[in-house]
């Protein structure tokens, strides 16, 4: 019986891949496992078989390292397709994997099944305005996008592990420097307030911020503030190489409306926005607009909101 593989580094997003594993597993009469590299965590749901990977190197969690321990497991068990959470670790450690395994590799995936012994999957081009359908015979690997799929909630099932020994690297680590995580998780977030370059100073975020707060919401941004100018930590970029949500409300503070940027926030139930240009595109986008300055409107929309709370 063949196995799909589902892994990824982010607990939250291997239990969104293994949501994926699953339907390829149904489509081709196999079965799922979960995967984990040098430990293992109780906070990823299992469909029935988790395989650990251990050996003595994997500390280090480096796509490098990763795709290393991946390969050496998978070059032994040969399962028929894995599956790797598209994060921007999880985007290498695919690429990386599919080259050591000599297969093909599906990028960004948003649904994914089989037919036969090919797999099929869809990605979105054009900021998601076209759908592309892609296939790549048995075995293959495939990045599956993040958000793409609901997170799979189970138990049971056993685990088993594999040391594959001694990883091969051809790179050395000088120096590790622990990035401060973002504290806000934004694909779960019901209410988002995102700011953009309209804001012109760092310190004014605070403005923003505090319109969130009061709407009981997450402050998110636009590729610049957190790419560019290191405003916000990178959770916080909205877009298609950031996050894309799917909140109740999104309030766009500033933002012009760039193609990257709406493709990460097209899924919204509500979409609203500041600008003081009234032919910005996230008009383009948005069910409600307000054409002025956000240092008059979200100062005056904050003191409403608290208002009524207090």
């Amino acid at each position: 019986m063949s196995e799909v593989w589902a892994f990824s580094e982010s607990a939250a997003v291997a239990n969104e891949t293994v949501s994926a594993a699953k339907e390829v597993a149904a489509a081709c009469s196999g079965h799922a496992v979960v995967v984990e590299v040098g430990r293992a965590r109780t906070s990823v749901s299992s469909p029935g078989k988790k395989l650990v990977i251990r050996g003595p190197d994997l500390t280090d969690e480096s796509p490098e390292m990763t795709a290393g321990a991946l390969y050496l497991a998978a070059r032994e068990a040969k399962p028929a397709v894995i599956l790797v959470g598209a994060t921007k670790n999880g985007k290498e450690v695919a690429s990386r994997l599919a080259i050591k395994l000599g297969n093909g590799c599906l990028p960004d995936l948003s649904r994914v099944s089989a037919d036969g012994k090919m797999l099929v999957g869809e990605r979105g081009e054009y900021a998601g305005k076209v759908i592309t359908k892609l296939s790549n015979p048995f075995p293959c690997v495939a990045a599956i996008k993040v958000g793409a799929y609901p997170a799979f909630s189970g138990s049971g099932g056993e685990v088993f592990e594999k040391d594959v020994g001694v990883v091969a690297r051809s790179s050395k680590t000088v120096a590790v420097k622990k990035k401060e995580a973002s504290t806000v998780d934004l694909r779960a977030a019901k209410v988002i307030v995102s700011a953009g370059r309209g804001v012109k100073k760092k310190e004014d975020l605070e403005i923003v911020g505090a319109l969130a707060k009061a709407l009981g919401g997450a402050l998110g941004c636009s590729r610049p503030l957190a790419s560019d100018l290191g405003w916000l930590p990178e959770e916080c970029h909205i877009g298609l190489t950031g996050v894309n949500v799917k909140p109740e409300l999104y309030l766009a503070v500033g933002i012009s409306g760039q193609l990257q940027h709406v493709a990460g926030i097209k899924d919204s139930k509500v979409i609203a926005a500041i600008n003081t240009d009234k032919d910005a595109p996230i008009f383009q986008a948005a069910d409600y607009g307000i054409v002025g300055d956000l240092y008059q409107l979200v100062p005056a929309m904050q003191k409403v909101l608290s208002s009524r709370h207090s």
